[in-house]
């Protein structure tokens, strides 16, 4: 498979199970030598993870993200109905595989403010284009070398608090996306792509 092809097939899947050949060591292999060969700016290598798999996939989204996340909207004044839609959606990604907690190493960002002053304002752009390549190259490579299907989901900053009370992450950690992986339950939707005039530009 090419990589544009590996690019094709990556799509966002919400039907997800654990229906998975691959062995959670060979999963957290792969995640781990993804993150570690994925750019950064000046090799900061400033992406940070937490890997959840199987029961606590199921503890994450239905316990600690339902109850953050329903205190939040009932503050707001949502409906029960909204809250209860929303809850069903999450039941939904509990019964993925797998999720994966990006997060950024603020300390990492702040260090190259300082001893490289001209960019400074660049760095923290920078990180958030570093955590967005490592989210698409695991989720390519989790479709491309195990078959699985993903979606990417971002409930910060409501969940962060509570991330980093229930995992010990440290409070230099910023967390940036949620990504569920999981066996393909059913198929994604169509994509459509808007035309090409509205999207490039070519000069020769």
């Amino acid at each position: 498979m090419s990589f544009v092809e590996a690019l094709k097939n990556r799509r966002s899947i919400y039907a997800l199970g654990r229906n998975v050949d691959a062995s959670n060591d060979q999963i957290v292999d792969l995640i781990k030598e993804v993150v570690r060969e994925s750019p950064s700016s000046f090799n900061s290598q400033s992406s940070r993870t937490v890997i959840l798999l199987d029961d606590e996939v199921s503890a994450f989204w239905n316990e600690l993200v339902a109850t953050d996340l329903e205190a939040t909207m009932k503050e707001q004044g949502v409906p029960a109905e909204a809250i209860e839609g929303t809850k069903a959606k999450l039941a939904s990604f509990g019964a993925a595989k797998g999720t994966v907690l990006f997060f950024e190493d603020q300390d990492v960002v702040n260090g190259l403010q300082e001893n490289f002053p001209l960019y400074a304002e660049n760095f923290p752009f920078w990180s958030e284009q570093s955590t967005g390549i490592v989210s698409v190259n695991t989720w390519t490579a989790l479709s491309a070398d195990l078959g699985l299907g993903a979606n990417l989901q971002h409930y910060n900053p409501v969940i962060d608090a509570s991330v980093a009370a229930k995992y010990g992450v440290p409070v230099n950690w910023k967390l940036r996306g949620q990504l569920n992986f999981g066996s393909i339950e059913a198929p994604a939707d169509d994509k459509e792509y808007m035309d090409d005039e509205d999207r490039f530009k070519l000069f020769n």
